[in-house]
């Protein structure tokens, strides 16, 4: 029988087999558009499985834009049981389920310049096609089975059943993706568990770090704190722990972030784009692993986009009002604006015209200013993402959290100790040019910047336009101190907006969670 309720998840798979594994088809785009390697992986167009009938679109909005899927099949991409051993090897059960827990939309501006990997939170609860509102991850599965049922009641045989019903899934997740960030998307990869763990024995493994020692047997996670290389299944088990995370699914989409940013970098490296044997690992891997959309000729556009780098494949996450929501059924859920969301997924398309003009705001020295920053709106973490922004811009941070004043701000203002304090126009400039105001008890050198609903100015390093340094990533702590928290940011300074951003550049992998 379909699904009576539309909300309600396909049968739930123990939480280790939740895997989190669009790193590898991340992985896989970086090898692929960095042109370096693409001669050697010529042979894929006749061996990569394929996917018709998406309904996609064709890079009219500025950008190409890719929706990465990591599902939990136990088959390979050309539908072949995998092995007794293989499975073992995944740490992941025997249940078979069609979960797509893994969502990471690519952006790259048309000119071909850079490109940036956007998490999905697989709990966002969204406007489904023919559901309703549901948790995004349920877009697939769901709509997959009531349709495979369907079929098989008007006597439609298994096969095409699971073809057709495979299809239906994958065009409802498409358009939940496009809705939700308002987006055309452009093209369509899949991977399954096996890839990401041949993917990584393919490079010899991934090098991670963590700051605390980690034992946490749902997933198979067991590893000692500092920096180490990670093989298959440990890997696996690396970047699908959820559980015992102090900050729950965003410390695991910063894992996932931090362990493609490694592993595109050694993918990037001369010895594994000059060694034979391991580009035919890598090879192997994508042909076993890899769905792509049937109108992708991933060769073509390798050699289209040759100038792709390391340091230029960034990983941002979509900004999110509520990590702890509830749905009207009780569902643990994450909530979103689908505003703000498309506010940021657009300013990634490589158009910096957002970027606040600051020609007419006066010359200070910012390292003498300390910015307090309070939210007096309704989005979690606004107050967080606008400090770290003005940080990296050179303000040493001061207190950040909700506003709790007795003054009564109807739009955001930045407040200074003094009517001739030019930090406080320089700082309203910054902003895209807020108003300002006078609080005689602030001390000299401070200014306080109190956000309400009407703000619409940037609200992380990037939309600031601040270069960032590729060891401070999304979740990761300001580099000054916050006396209080936004509520419901659940201990972090950053919930509510993205961070700046993870490269595959820079010295090492980022210490996390």
């Amino acid at each position: 029988m379909p699904y009576d309720h539309p909300h309600a998840p396909p049968r739930p798979a123990p939480a280790r087999a939740r895997t989190r594994i669009a790193v590898a088809v991340l992985s896989i785009l970086v090898l692929v558009v960095t042109g370096f390697a693409w001669r050697s992986i010529d042979s894929l167009r006749d061996a990569i499985a394929t996917a018709s009938g998406l309904g996609l679109g064709g890079g009219a909005d500025g950008a190409v834009d890719i929706l990465l899927v990591g599902t939990d099949s136990r088959t390979d991409a050309h539908g072949n049981p995998l092995s007794e051993e293989e499975i073992a090897a995944l740490r992941a059960g025997n249940e078979v389920v069609s979960n797509t827990d893994t969502l990471v939309l690519v952006r790259i501006p048309n000119d071909g310049s850079s490109a940036t990997a956007i998490s999905i939170p697989r709990d966002a609860y969204v406007a489904v096609p023919g559901l309703g509102k549901s948790k995004i991850n349920g877009a697939y599965g769901i709509t997959k089975e009531n349709e495979r049922q369907k079929l098989l009641d008007r006597g439609t045989s298994e096969e095409e059943a699971e073809r057709l019903s495979t299809e239906k899934g994958r065009q409802t997740l498409i358009r939940t993706v496009a809705d939700l960030t308002g987006v055309t998307i452009d093209h369509y990869a899949e991977i399954g568990l096996l890839g990401f763990v041949l993917l990584t024995d393919a490079v010899d493994g991934v090098e991670v770090c963590l700051n605390e020692p980690v034992y946490e047997p749902l997933s198979g996670a067991d590893f000692s704190a500092g920096t180490q290389t990670l093989h298959g299944s440990d890997a696996l088990s690396f970047v699908r722990q959820r559980h015992n995370l102090p900050r729950g699914d965003l410390d695991r989409i910063v894992r996932q972030q931090v362990f493609m940013a490694s592993l595109a970098g050694k993918i990037l490296s001369a010895r594994t784009l000059s060694d034979p044997g391991k580009l035919g690992q890598l090879t192997k891997a994508i042909e076993r692993s890899v769905v792509l959309d049937e109108d992708w000729d991933i060769i073509d556009f390798a050699t289209r986009l040759q100038d792709i780098t390391g340091g230029q494949v960034k990983f941002e996450t979509i900004p999110v009002r509520d990590l702890d929501g509830v749905s009207s059924y009780g569902e643990s859920i994450v909530t979103v604006d689908p505003s703000a969301v498309q506010k940021f997924v657009d300013g990634l398309a490589g158009d910096d015209n957002d970027t606040p003009d600051t020609s007419s705001a006066p010359d200070i020295d910012r390292s003498s200013v300390t910015v307090d920053v309070a939210n007096a709106g309704g989005t979690a973490g606004l107050a967080s993402g606008v400090s770290s922004g003005l940080t990296a811009l050179g303000f040493p941070s001061g207190q950040v959290g909700n506003y709790n004043g007795t003054r009564a701000v109807d739009e955001t203002t930045v407040f200074a100790p003094s009517s001739d304090d030019d930090a406080a126009d320089a700082v309203a400039e910054l902003l895209g040019g807020v108003a300002t105001a006078v609080d005689s008890s602030l001390p000299e050198g401070t200014v306080r910047i109190v956000l309400t609903e009407d703000y619409t100015g940037p609200s992380s390093a990037s939309e600031f336009g601040a270069d960032t340094d590729s060891s401070y990533g999304t979740g990761g702590s300001s580099t000054g101190q916050s006396s209080t928290s936004e509520a419901p940011a659940q201990g972090s300074d950053l919930t509510g907006v993205p961070g700046p951003t993870i490269t595959a550049g820079g010295n090492g992998p980022r210490c996390v969670n």
